[in-house]
């Protein structure tokens, strides 16, 4: 049988309804699930019921705008860090970190390498977690003055195709002739 498939927006529908509904009524399943056997897979839901009703999903727009010095917040496997405290203690500076906000850091965290001591240091900013649906899944980067698509620049790549075709074949023959009329003399 397929899975079930929802729309993104339908997802994060669905996520906040569950976040909430599990911080709404946290003490009612703690009680609830206290009366059931002490089982691993009923430990486990506890813990989860715990993290879900402590931890707070963040948008992706909302996380983006807190990328200054003065404010900024990661994300790294998921997970929403606040390292403004952190920011001039980070052994690799703060144009590191702040390199890495409006993304998701992963790759740039996992790249570098970071001890088991930096992975349990980090576990103390963490504020809650990114709702996945939001982050995307490439950000391209655009430059200041740098909005969109212009038609004028499909035509100057044309152009400048067109130019790169020519060129050699213009050179090319220049050669040949070049060639040519010096070996008759």
């Amino acid at each position: 049988m397929a899975g079930f498939v929802l729309f993104p927006w339908a997802q994060v529908l669905l996520l906040r309804a569950a976040n909430g509904f599990v911080r709404l009524l946290h003490d009612e399943l703690m009680v609830f699930l206290s009366w059931l056997p002490q089982v691993p897979c009923i430990d486990q839901l506890i813990l989860f019921v715990k993290d879900m009703a402590s931890s707070k999903v963040y948008l992706f727009d909302e996380i983006a705008k807190h990328n200054k010095t003065k404010d900024c917040w990661l994300i790294i496997s998921g997970k929403v860090y606040d390292v403004t405290s952190f920011m001039d203690d980070h052994p690799g500076g703060d144009e590191v970190l702040l390199s890495s906000t409006g993304k998701d850091a992963t790759n740039d965290f996992e790249d570098v390498g970071h001890s088991d001591d930096a992975r349990e240091t980090m576990e103390k900013y963490v504020i809650g977690e990114v709702d996945a649906t939001t982050v995307p899944t490439k950000r391209l980067y655009v430059g200041p003055g740098l909005g969109g698509a212009n038609p004028k620049d499909d035509k100057q790549g044309a152009l400048i195709k067109i130019l790169q075709l020519l060129v050699p074949l213009l050179i090319l023959g220049l050669a040949l002739a070049v060639r040519t009329y010096t070996k008759k003399e």
